[in-house]
């Protein structure tokens, strides 16, 4: 499926005079995929995976990895136009490839427990990690549970949450109240909160309801502000400026973008880990997956 989705946005932005068009999406009025061209310079078949990080492994069976995802398809840009997005594959399943070898189990929750959804045009479809990743978390992606359920529930047996990129992170989740808690909890009880590219907007309902964001006085890496609100609108990757500056809207919460361009760079400032871009994906899940056998291995 991921294959027929980018190859249709390929062969359907070919027919028009300019393939740095975004391309229309069939399913949704006024809505587009990223354009030919911008998909030719920002997508691949395969990934810069080349090995896991460490042959250990946990073997406790209580540990897992928290995963919120965005059930959102549809992102409302400036210009009326709507992008069609969702969770990045390449930030979401490599990450979650080195945390899932090293021994770590997966959860999956959305808002409202609706399915996750993907930009299936970026899926690298020759990638065995990523293919073997999407094989076993599969379902708990179409089958997620409710994050306010997994929230009221009780989140003792997380080693950490993930929040994966994609321009559909910042839709819904920076503004949602369980988000919000799950985080206060990951930060409260000494766990790992792991995230990449738009992904980090979730950081910003952690300060709902408060005076201060948590994460204020913390250092992340997070896209540019300068590509969304430039080269992506000129090459066609969106139709138009997003809904709002993610950050600047990190700056204002008090946190610290240490990155002003897309060079693959990974942070981690105390238990948070972040990355600027899909770039970054391999990176990133090589240092969770050591950071949560450090800390939960024992």
């Amino acid at each position: 499926m991921a294959t027929k989705a980018k190859e249709f946005v390929r062969q359907y932005a070919t027919k028009t005079d300019d393939n740095r068009k975004p391309t229309p999406d069939p399913a949704e009025d006024n809505a587009f995929f990223p354009s030919a061209y911008s998909l030719e310079q920002y997508t691949a078949d395969t990934t810069d995976f080349s090995g896991l990080a460490s042959e250990d492994t946990y073997t406790g069976g209580r540990w897992k990895v928290l995963v919120i995802a965005t059930e959102e398809r549809y992102l409302p840009m400036q210009n009326g136009t709507f992008f069609s997005t969702g969770n990045h594959p390449v930030e979401t399943l490599l990450p979650l490839y080195h945390m899932h070898k090293a021994g770590f189990g997966v959860d999956v929750a959305t808002i409202s427990g609706s399915p996750a959804k993907f930009e299936w045009w970026a899926y690298p479809s020759a990638d065995d990690a990523v293919n073997d990743a999407w094989d076993a978390t599969k379902s708990a992606f179409k089958q997620p549970k409710k994050l306010s359920d997994v929230v009221a529930q009780g989140l003792d047996d997380y080693a950490a949450v993930f929040i994966p990129g994609g321009h559909g992170a910042m839709n819904g989740v920076p503004s949602d109240s369980s988000v919000g808690e799950a985080l206060r909890y990951f930060l409260n009880n000494d766990r790992l909160i792991i995230t990449l590219c738009h992904g980090p907007a979730a950081l910003l309902a952690a300060g709902i309801g408060a005076d201060e964001n948590p994460f204020a006085g913390y250092s992340v890496v997070a896209f540019p502000d300068a590509l969304d609100f430039g080269a992506n609108i000129e090459i066609g990757y969106l139709p138009g400026e997003m809904p709002w500056k993610l950050g600047e809207k990190l700056q204002e919460a008090g946190i610290t973008i240490s990155n002003e361009d897309m060079s693959g760079a990974t942070t981690r400032d105390r238990n948070l880990l972040t990355g600027d871009s899909p770039l970054a994906a391999n990176a990133l899940g090589k240092e969770a997956a050591l950071a949560l056998l450090d800390k939960f291995n024992g």
